[in-house]
Formats: structure tokens, C-alpha cells, sequence
């Protein structure tokens, strides 16, 4: 068999569509490799959300140009694949600055593949570049799909019409777009069968999905699908992400209190404290319509643990404004978080805005608020020190002798313990606690 290595960048719908495209190459007779020196054909799997995201990945690519090269030297071919956002948003880059790269495809279009590396080979083609959003949904077209761990990605919505006027998501992905329930009920199937426990759904508006009817009406909504797919007995847990707050709904709300197979945890962005920073990042919503989903939701799920994203140093934001998200955070008390400085995407509102952030000022910012929420991380975590929680082990951890998985709540568990129980649910007793991970040790009595 020929061989791949895949290079992966950016969020869980990347990480999907590579375990998707690798479902497509292993019919054509491709295993994958994690050694590059032993690959036929190497594939880049961008993101744009990033700062200088483009400019990464062509500096990677150089050292794999170099690597094309001597193959060739050899006589040997080896083919480069790049795909995701970055092709999407600027495939004219490519077509001038890397005329090595073999295959670029935009995250709508690597469903193609096999047909693009026929063409590459069979009529002799130099390269392929292929951004178009097909008529055709690219899930239609994939091969089915087995379980690559006992923790699966699966994609249920894709695209986005929000219109944020700081992210390229509405350019790159397109337009919302929500796979069908059967389709969707298929896939969980496979993926239950071949050993999968818990199920991520991705999408990046994931709480619009729904299925319609002739006339239009909604007859399904993600809540509905997430019942249905808890009845499946293999799996155990269930997650979903990512949430927009003005469509977070009360059924979804009612399904945390209600169903045991959805887990205790909840990604929800809110970007800025401020009403003015969010009206002009173009968020539809208000800091008080956000601070009533999180009171809503932990009357009827009080464990829950809460995540989101943050965005300082945006266009026009005053300390004010900053402090506006700080006090924000001192009010809801997240488990977990991901924060950034903006840096503008071409092409999107955001980035010709006047009023642009100093580095050094969004630097600032950014380490303020950084070291508040690690605190309150540290402080959430903390509280299980002493108790003892259910663990999906996953993988092997980085210390020869200790095994990785997770909590309900999503958070990272390190335990010494046998590599049998990969693939496992054990009990856990929490004897230390830091910011980003527990560590435990394994009850006598299981």
C-alpha cells in the first residue's frame, strides 16, 4: 500500500475532514503514516482562523518542496495535497507562490479527491486547484466511516450566515448547511459498531441544525437529533459543539436536565463583555441575552461547566470595554476558555475598521485576562480534588506509565494504570488538580 501523512491544523471540523479524507484515499489503496521520510503523499489540512495563517503554512510547505525535489531525483514520486480554509480564502496565493504543491482543494471540494489524483496521474495534469461550493453536498459522496478512537467527531452541520465582520467562516465553509437525521443516524451507527463511546457533533453554528419538511417547518431540531442519537446503546456520552448564544435554545436547555447521555459541559461564545464591541463585531446578541442563557441553563443543569471564546484588542475597544469582559468573567466563572488578540482577516469588515489596536496594548489585554480565567479554571478544577469521577480513557498520556481521558466535564484526567483499560469507562479518584488537567489514580474496587 502507498502511504500518507496528514498534517492537521486549526478546529475539530479540520480534524474531521482529514479522518474523511483518509477514508477516501484508503479505497484507492493508501494507509497512514505519522514518519513523513516514509510517505507518498503528504496532505495539508489548513485553517484561517489564525493570525498570518497563510504565511505558516507556505514556510511549511517550503521544507516539503525540498522533499519533492529529491523524490524526484529518485525517480520517485510524491505527491502534496494542501487543503482547508487557506486555500478557500486565497487560492490566488497559490496559484503564484507554490507551484510545487500538486492538489488545492477548498474544505467544500475534498470529496473530489479521487477524482483530482486521476486526473493528476492518468492525464498527466501539473496541478489541480478546486474552490468551487459544489451543488452536491460533499457527505453524499464519502465513504462510510469507522471509529478512530473511542471519542469520534461527527459533522452534522457545516457553514455559517452570521456574518461576524471578524471571521472568514461564512467565505471559506459557506452557507448553513445541516446533513440530513438519517444520514446523520447512519454515520453514528458505523461509528457505535466499530467501537466509538462518545459522540462529538461539529458544526460551526451546530444549534441551527434541523430538518424541514415539504412546506419548510422545522420538524427536527438538534435537540430532537440528539435524542434520537442517545438511543443508540454503545454510545455513552454526547457532546456538541460549537454554539451561537442567540440560537441556543430551551429545548436544548431542557435536553442537559433531562438526558443522562449529554454531558455536563457547554461551549459557548461570547467574544466581548461589551454591547458595543459586540455590535460591532456584528454578535447577535446582547451581554444580558448572554448572561440569561448561562442563568437559565444552570437553574435546570446546575454542575455544568462553561466554556467560550474571547477577543480583545478588537477595532474601537477601550479599557472600558475590556473591563466590561473582565467584569463579565468574574460573573459567570468559566471551566474553560480560549483567548486571543484579534488580527484582521482580509477580506472581512473587521479588517478596515479604523480605530486598530496596538499590539502591545492587545498584548497587554490579552495576559490580563489570560491569567484571570486560568484562575478560574484552576479553581473549577480543584473542587474534584478528593472525589472520584467517571473517566472514557482515551490514549496513552506522555509518561510511559500513565493513561489520558476525560470527564463529563471535559477536563483532561492523567492516571497511572494498566494500557487495557484504553477504550475503558473507570472510576477515578481526584488527587491533585491544575489548570488544564486532573490527576487521579485508579479505585481499588474496580
Amino acid at each position: 500500500m502507498k502511504k500518507v501523512y496528514v498534517k492537521t491544523f486549526g478546529c475539530q471540523m479540520n480534524v474531521y475532514d482529514s479522518v474523511r479524507m483518509l477514508d477516501l484515499l484508503k479505497n484507492l489503496g493508501y494507509e497512514e503514516t505519522l514518519i513523513l521520510d516514509d510517505a507518498d503523499m503528504v496532505i495539508f489540512n489548513t485553517c484561517h482562523i489564525r493570525e498570518k495563517a497563510s504565511e505558516k503554512i507556505f514556510s511549511e510547505l517550503g521544507k516539503y518542496k525540498e522533499l519533492k525535489l529529491d523524490r524526484k531525483k529518485q525517480n520517485k514520486s510524491f505527491v502534496i495535497i494542501v487543503a482547508g480554509c487557506v486555500v478557500q480564502a486565497e487560492s490566488e496565493e497559490f496559484l503564484n507562490r507554490a507551484k510545487f504543491v500538486d492538489i488545492a482543494i477548498g474544505p467544500q471540494s475534498y470529496h473530489r479527491l479521487p477524482q483530482m489524483l486521476f486526473e493528476l496521474q492518468k492525464k498527466n495534469k501539473k496541478r489541480i486547484i478546486d474552490v468551487e461550493f459544489p451543488a452536491v453536498p460533499k457527505f453524499d459522496s464519502l465513504p462510510e466511516t469507522k471509529s478512530r478512537g473511542v471519542s469520534s467527531f461527527l459533522a452534522i452541520q457545516e457553514g455559517c450566515d452570521r456574518f461576524c465582520s471578524y471571521c472568514v467562516v461564512p467565505y471559506t465553509r459557506g452557507a448553513e448547511y445541516s446533513r440530513l437525521r438519517d444520514d446523520i443516524m447512519r454515520e453514528a451507527y458505523q461509528l457505535a459498531e466499530s467501537g466509538t463511546k462518545e459522540l462529538v457533533l461539529l458544526g460551526q453554528n451546530v444549534n441551527t441544525w434541523c430538518e424541514k419538511d415539504a412546506s419548510g417547518k422545522i420538524k427536527k431540531n438538534l435537540a430532537d437529533l440528539i435524542e434520537d442519537l442517545s438511543q443508540i446503546d454503545e454510545i455513552k456520552r454526547i457532546r456538541y459543539v460549537t454554539s451561537y448564544p442567540s440560537d441556543f435554545s430551551v429545548d436544548l436547555m431542557n435536553m442537559h436536565k433531562n438526558n443522562k447521555k449529554v454531558m455536563p459541559y457547554l461551549h459557548l461564545p461570547i467574544q466581548s463583555g461589551s454591547d458595543a464591541i459586540l455590535k460591532a463585531m456584528n454578535r447577535k446578541y446582547t451581554v444580558s441575552q448572554y448572561e440569561d442563557i448561562i442563568l437559565n441553563l444552570r437553574e435546570k443543569c446546575p454542575d455544568i461547566a462553561l466554556s467560550s471564546d474571547f477577543i480583545v484588542g478588537f477595532p474601537g475597544e477601550t479599557e472600558t470595554d475590556f473591563d466590561k469582559t473582565l467584569s463579565l468573567v468574574k460573573r459567570v466563572e468559566y471551566a474553560q476558555s480560549y483567548s486571543f488578540m484579534y488580527s484582521p482577516r482580509p477580506g472581512t469588515p473587521a479588517a478596515v475598521l479604523a480605530n486598530q489596536i496596538p499590539e502591545k496594548i492587545k498584548g497587554e489585554r490579552l495576559e490580563i485576562l489570560q491569567k484571570l480565567l486560568l484562575e478560574q479554571h484552576s479553581n473549577f478544577n480543584k473542587k474534584f480534588v478528593g472525589q472520584c469521577v467517571e473517566v472514557l480513557v482515551e490514549e496513552k498520556a506522555k509518561k510511559k506509565s500513565e493513561l489520558l481521558g476525560h470527564s463529563p466535564h471535559m477536563q483532561n484526567v492523567v492516571v497511572s494504570a494498566d494500557p487495557k483499560y484504553i477504550g475503558s469507562f473507570i472510576s477515578v479518584k481526584i488527587v491533585s488538580a491544575g489548570a488544564t488537567t486532573l490527576v487521579g489514580k485508579l479505585e481499588n474496587n474496580f
